[in-house]
């Protein structure tokens, strides 16, 4: 097998309004916190609730529909693929980020179905 997949799916709420950047005339980009729960129960039997960030980016149009309608607590359906980043910080070490790009993303917060259209 020559090509592998990079899919992934996940639905959550916004963390804190997006952050919108407009690098040049016609590329902006959107990025957003967005938070997964997972409910699980332990040895004990007692209910854990499990949080875990991701951060979103979305670019040209998505990234304009994003500017104009995600707020913090929104629900989101987000599609996209995993991007990493390595750089090395100002202290030498050896650092690394990831990120969902963004395909597509449905809203789930009734308030914003009209925007959809879009």
């Amino acid at each position: 097998m020559k090509r592998g997949i990079n899919k992934v799916t996940l639905v959550g709420h916004v963390g804190d309004d997006p952050r919108v950047t407009q690098l040049n005339d016609d590329l902006k980009v959107a990025s957003f916190r967005l938070a997964t729960n997972e409910i699980f129960y332990d040895k004990e039997g007692k209910e854990v609730e499990k949080t875990e960030w991701h951060t979103v980016k979305a670019w040209n149009k998505r990234a304009g529909v994003i500017e104009n309608y995600v707020k913090k607590g929104d629900a989101l359906y987000v599609e996209g693929k995993i991007q990493t980043h390595t750089w090395e910080d100002k202290e030498g070490n050896n650092r690394k980020s990831i990120e969902i790009l963004c395909d597509d993303f449905l809203f789930l917060s009734p308030k914003n179905r009209k925007a959809e259209e879009e």
